[in-house]
């Protein structure tokens, strides 16, 4: 993701979702996903952004799934774990639909009001699949992962070992 301005700012971002199949049998094809927002306040700077979040529930799937929705605004999000210790944070009431994490580059400071809507990137996935096809689809459906993404499965089947039932 990608944001700069000054008292008035903008970001843009895109990436992919994947989800993993029920019985942890593997995971889905990449859904294309894009990221854009604003924000207005005393704020200065630009910086590029790699996020990565975890639905962690039904309602986060929900809103994942839905054509646009806003996080923070319609989907909780709290911030996942800092450093290196694997143990996962959530809201107070461990309710949290969304875990995120990121790494940041570049300066950007300020005090702002902001938000963010994420939502299908429809063209991506056209160029991906040579169809139109909506990212409900590609993730809850049977659609073959592409070649340009395997080796990013083979990562993720590599680093998330399937759970025993």
């Amino acid at each position: 993701m990608k944001k700069a301005g000054f008292i008035f700012s903008a970001k843009f971002g895109r990436g992919f979702a994947v989800c993993r199949r029920r019985g942890g049998s593997g995971w889905s094809a990449p859904a294309a996903m894009r990221v854009e927002g604003g924000s207005v306040g005393f704020q200065i700077g630009a910086s590029e952004t790699d996020v990565v979040l975890l639905v962690m529930n039904d309602g986060g799937m929900k809103h994942l799934l839905s054509d646009k929705f806003t996080i923070g605004g319609e989907a909780t999000a709290a911030a996942g774990p800092v450093g290196r210790d694997a143990s996962a944070q959530t809201d107070a009431v461990m309710k949290a639909e969304m875990l995120s994490y990121s790494r940041s580059r570049g300066l950007f400071a300020g005090i702002s009001l902001d938000g963010a809507t994420l939502r299908p990137d429809e063209e991506t996935n056209k160029e991906l699949y040579g169809r139109n096809a909506t990212n409900r689809e590609i993730l809850t459906g049977d659609f073959k992962t592409p070649a340009v993404a395997r080796k990013f499965e083979h990562a993720l089947n590599r680093e998330s070992p399937q759970r025993s039932r």
